[in-house]
């Protein structure tokens, strides 16, 4: 999963940054309104974290006036509110605004990690918490894979690859798309780091698990 995180603290923006690049997700990380309207305007994510208290606020706005933009132009991306901001009135007007959810700083990794698996299970569409194919299970909260009720063991980047294969069985994901839920800005891609990951990946889960479609890209189950 690709994350933009909107934080001027370069303190918590550059722990937070690491410890979601250690769970798996890539991380894109802007400090102020104007990069993340400029970055939210021209490149896609799956989810957005989104500090409140902005530099230069009167000049480029502050977190709200990014949520508001990113809802006027019909972007439907999940963005979660991470915030010093604990009044009630600053809540509610950041739910109002837009937000799939508001947490308080300072908060536990673990906490922020729940809210994350919710909120993108709620734009998937999905109510179960875990992810399933056949006999192939995911377990986005405890990082387990189980196949045919028996463990597979796999790297960071391996699950991300799969996670986003499972998230939507039979939709063709390219390379392209594959490697921006790898890789964060500033990280160096191999170019055939994807097709690594997915030769991997067959050689646990089986050879038929990830199928794919000659200069298209993977996908699993039925193609859509």
């Amino acid at each position: 999963m690709r994350l933009l995180l909107v934080e001027d603290d370069r303190m918590i923006g550059d722990s937070l940054r690491q410890a979601l690049r250690d769970e798996g997700y890539a991380v894109d990380w802007v400090y102020d309104a104007r990069a993340a309207n400029a970055t939210l305007s021209s490149e896609r994510f799956d989810l957005v974290l989104l500090d409140l208290g902005l530099p230069n606020a009167q000049q480029w706005g502050g977190g709200l006036d990014v949520l508001r933009a990113l809802r006027e132009r019909k972007d439907t991306t999940p963005v979660i509110v991470l915030t010093a901001r604990d009044a009630l009135g600053d809540r509610v007007a950041g739910l109002d605004a837009g937000a799939d959810d508001y947490l308080v700083k300072p908060f536990e990794l673990e906490e922020l990690n729940a809210r994350m698996r919710a909120v993108l299970r709620r734009h998937a569409g999905r109510g179960e918490p875990v992810l399933e194919h056949g006999a192939l299970r995911l377990d986005p909260a405890t990082r387990q894979v189980t196949l045919a009720g028996a463990p597979v063991a796999l790297s960071a980047r391996e699950f991300a690859v799969l996670e986003a294969l499972l998230v939507r069985p039979g939709a063709i994901l390219s390379r392209a798309q594959l490697e921006d839920r790898l890789y964060g800005w500033g990280e160096e891609i191999e170019s055939n780091a994807v097709s690594v990951y997915i030769h991997q990946l067959r050689r646990k889960l089986g050879p038929d698990a990830i199928r794919n479609v000659r200069g298209v890209g993977y996908y699993v189950g039925e193609p859509k």
